[in-house]
């Protein structure tokens, strides 16, 4: 282990957990999966075991028996398995900062030689095509092309006041291009002045962080910001929560960033957006990153109530208690079924709200969610912010 994989502080929380359960009451993988083993409890269990099979100082500090060969290799696909929505952190009394701690253990796994063999795929991706798809990153602006009313420059522009970071989803899931596709027609519609980076914007950095492959971050944060100086920009806008945090947190503050609720709702207030009512009952998923992680949780409701006839009603768990639409954390790359039986659990309490629509966010849960009701023949349409803005903008009605 590399006195780099954990702070003292983590190293300190290891031995604060009071074994209450509430976090294993909340985990939407023990929930869909039913495995006790996928809580934060037994997950912090495994870790003091695991710890025990290191040096001195950690031996003296975790007085437990250490993990057999074979169960050190379970536990460390079992790390993996996880969306990393921060519930259990939410709910933690103690107050311990799971989520990082989280991060901190992957880190050490794949360090470890005892991460998933799927690592190897992230790393080589990221590393040779600057996304986690694999993709031409040539190609990231390329949705563009399937807009009828795309300006000649296809919106890549030497210099502008904005920068629109798409996101890796968007640029490259045809199920989540219709969120860019819209953000660009809403910021023409408010006249903004932007651009898109087209291939000189690579992945934000998030899947290496939830890879357990921090140490390659530096490359991509330095391309990123050389990049956006290029522009002559001040201001960045992403539509995807996990973007907009790795820019908020691990990125230094050399622009002015906004998610785009809080964009949309800048717009909105300044009423530089013309909305047209829309007859319309929605429910509103909190984005994990957006809602807990980056506490933006009336920013999008205030967008939803400011359009003409929309009704807007709750889930039953919302704001800080929502629950992960279970494509968070890489889980699909580790274990898809599991993250696909979480977003079925998602889907029923979505249907449980009698709603017409379900509004996210995130690119990413708008993903999730779409391909499963699709799969699944879910009757209920599933739609980004940024989507139902547009929809009000242009007065479509279905």
């Amino acid at each position: 282990m590399s006195k780099r994989d954990y702070t003292l502080k983590q190293m300190i929380e290891m031995k604060a957990c009071t074994q209450c359960r509430l976090c294993a009451e909340v985990c939407p993988a023990v929930s869909a999966s039913g495995e006790g083993m996928l809580s934060a409890l037994s997950r912090m269990k495994g870790l003091r075991q695991y710890l025990k099979r290191r040096p001195a100082l950690l031996r003296r500090l975790f007085g437990e028996a250490g993990l057999s060969e074979e169960a050190q290799k379970k536990f460390g696909d079992d790390v993996f398995r996880c969306t990393l929505c921060g519930n259990c952190q939410e709910v933690c009394p103690v107050g311990i900062g799971l989520k990082d701690l989280w991060l901190s253990l992957r880190t050490d796994m794949v360090r470890s030689g005892a991460g998933p063999a799927k690592i190897k795929t992230i790393r080589d991706n990221l590393s040779e095509s600057r996304n986690v798809f694999a993709e031409d990153n040539a190609e990231r602006a390329d949705w563009v092309d399937g807009m009828r009313d795309a300006p000649e420059d296809r919106y890549l522009r030497d210099k502008a006041e904005v920068v629109y970071f798409t996101g890796c989803v968007s640029a490259y899931y045809p199920v989540a291009q219709r969120i860019p596709m819209d953000l660009v027609r809403i910021f023409d519609a408010g006249a903004i002045d932007f651009t898109l980076m087209g291939e000189d914007e690579w992945c934000c950095g998030f899947p290496l962080l939830g890879a357990g492959l921090g140490e390659m971050l530096g490359s991509f944060v330095e391309h990123n910001i050389d990049a956006v100086l290029r522009k002559g920009a001040k201001k960045i806008v992403f539509a995807c929560p996990s973007c907009y945090r790795m820019w908020r947190e691990y990125y230094p503050r050399r622009f002015e960033i906004f998610h785009a609720s809080e964009f949309l709702l800048q717009l909105v207030r300044e009423n530089r957006l013309p909305l047209k009512p829309l007859q319309l009952t929605v429910t509103y998923h909190d984005p994990c990153d957006l809602g807990r992680g980056a506490g933006f949780f009336d920013q999008p409701r205030e967008v939803i109530r400011a359009i003409p006839g929309v009704k807007l009603v709750e889930l039953g768990h919302s704001r800080e208690k929502c629950r992960c639409c279970g494509g968070g954390g890489n889980l699909e790359m580790f274990d898809p079924a599991l993250s696909s039986a979480i977003t079925a659990q998602k889907m029923e309490e979505v249907m449980a709200t009698g709603a017409q629509a379900v509004v996210s966010a995130c690119q990413q849960c708008v993903r999730t969610m779409t391909t499963y009701a699709k799969r699944k023949g879910v009757p209920i349409e599933v739609m980004d912010l940024v989507q139902l803005v547009h929809k009000s903008i242009v007065g479509q009605t279905s």
